[in-house]
Parts: C-alpha cells; structure tokens; sequence
C-alpha cells in the first residue's frame, strides 16, 4: 500500500465467499471469516478513498474447481440447480471480475461486494 499511496493510485481487491454475505448452515466459522473480510474492505475503501486507493471485495459463490471436481456429480447437479443460471461458475469467470476492478475501468467503484453467483444472492 505504500507504493499506492505514493502514487495515489491503487486497487486492493479481497476474496471472500457469498457465505459470508448470506451465511450457510453448519459453516458458522467459515461465514465469519468471509464476513470479516467484507467488513475490513469496507473499512479500508473508507480510509484510502481520499488518497485514490480503490478496495472492493469479490464474493464467489459455487466455483467449479480441481476442488469441486472430486464431488458426487449428484450433490453438484442438486447445487446447480438452486443456482438461476443453472451451474456452477469457472474460475475465469471470477478472475474476469478481478481485472475489471483492478482496471481503470472501475475506477468509480469501492467499497463494494461483487458477487460471482450465477444469481444465488
């Protein structure tokens, strides 16, 4: 952040979870952490906005991953399903969103929480 605050420009850009915006059942302490980050974001684009600095959080929901992968296809159909889009998301999906917030294109944006959901919030 120094180097940001010399240049009085930057973009800080938090991975937190929608759990930690809607909260799940049985995941208590993941919510928490997830919530957490969402909260010293929002803190942090309020003391760096005078200075340029940009912080905004990105919410991924259910991500296909080398993680998710290893799941009964059963369970996956049935998340799936609950999502409007109809399936999960790909992590260039979510990465598509981190470029748009570190770019200049999204320069009026901060303090914000962009969710990566296929519509689950």
């Amino acid at each position: 952040s120094r180097i940001m605050m010399k240049n009085r420009k930057g973009s800080f850009i938090n991975m937190s979870s929608v759990v930690g915006v809607q909260g799940n059942g049985g995941q208590a302490n993941y919510a928490a952490s997830k919530a957490g980050i969402i909260g010293f974001s929002k803190s942090i684009a309020k003391e760096l906005g005078s200075r340029n600095i940009r912080t905004n959080v990105v919410a991924p929901g259910f991500i296909r991953t080398e993680m998710t992968d290893v799941l009964d296809p059963k369970v996956v159909e049935g998340w799936a399903a609950a999502i409007p889009l109809k399936r999960a998301g790909e992590a260039d999906e979510v990465a598509d969103v981190c470029v748009f917030l570190a770019s200049d294109m999204s320069s009026y944006v901060n303090g914000q929480v962009l969710p990566v959901d296929g519509g689950m919030l």
